[in-house]
């Protein structure tokens, strides 16, 4: 199966994405690595994109896409795909739909993860990392995953906190992004969300709400 995913930071995307890679044997895709990837690589793309990027400049659609519809074509994509990260805005929406079906490639479903903003804010800022596994589920915004003072509520080892969960002003433009339906990531969802009723492909609102066992399930019995 072939899936677009769209999510704001903190609403588990990248742990949805994995699991849905380790259910189906699924690519899991993310468009960052693709850039590095081939710009590493030294292909033509790559080239090209590093010329853009070196200058600060975002890199066009139109190497951009190419980029992506090649990797979506590798061996190990076969199984099918999931892409995490691209589009981000409703112009590329359009071109990324019109490309994939100019190459003959079925898109099967476009999961949207839904999120309150100031929910998501606080995900990210309240989270606290264990010394002794990152995984513990800690955040000092939600009672029933609070650590324990400065102790990690599941083994009482040391928390520690990222630098980037902790910039405001960065996560704020990451989601003046994401929450933009006019020209935004969202814009970009609701697009795939219209031709969803034209194109046959399955279009999955799942709440974020809940734990990682209750969202992921409820993922699993959509994604049939």
């Amino acid at each position: 199966m072939n899936i677009l995913i769209f999510g704001p930071n903190g609403s588990g995307k990248g742990t949805m994405g994995a699991i849905v890679k380790d259910k189906y044997q699924t690519a899991h895709i993310e468009s960052g690595v693709i850039f590095r990837e081939n710009i590493k690589g030294g292909t033509e793309l790559g080239l090209k994109a590093k010329a853009y990027i070196d200058k600060g400049d975002l890199v066009p659609d139109e190497i951009t896409i190419p980029m992506i519809l090649d990797r979506l074509k590798k061996d190990d994509c076969k199984k099918g795909w999931l892409l995490d990260g691209f589009p981000r805005n409703n112009v590329q929406a359009e071109k990324l739909a019109e490309a994939l079906k100019s190459s003959g490639i079925k898109l099967d479903f476009v999961i949207e993860i839904l999120l309150d903003r100031e929910l998501a804010r606080k995900r990210i800022m309240g989270r606290r990392l264990c010394a002794n596994d990152n995984n513990h589920p800690n955040n000092i915004y939600f009672d029933s995953i609070k650590p324990n003072g400065d102790k990690c509520r599941v083994c009482g080892g040391s928390l520690s906190t990222r630098a980037d969960d902790q910039d405001e002003t960065a996560i704020n433009k990451r989601h003046d992004i994401y929450y933009d339906k006019k020209s935004g990531t969202l814009a970009a969802a609701y697009f795939f969300k219209d031709l969803s009723k034209k194109e046959g492909t399955k279009y999955i609102e799942l709440e974020a709400g809940g734990n990682v066992k209750e969202v992921s399930e409820k993922l699993m019995s959509l994604l049939k």
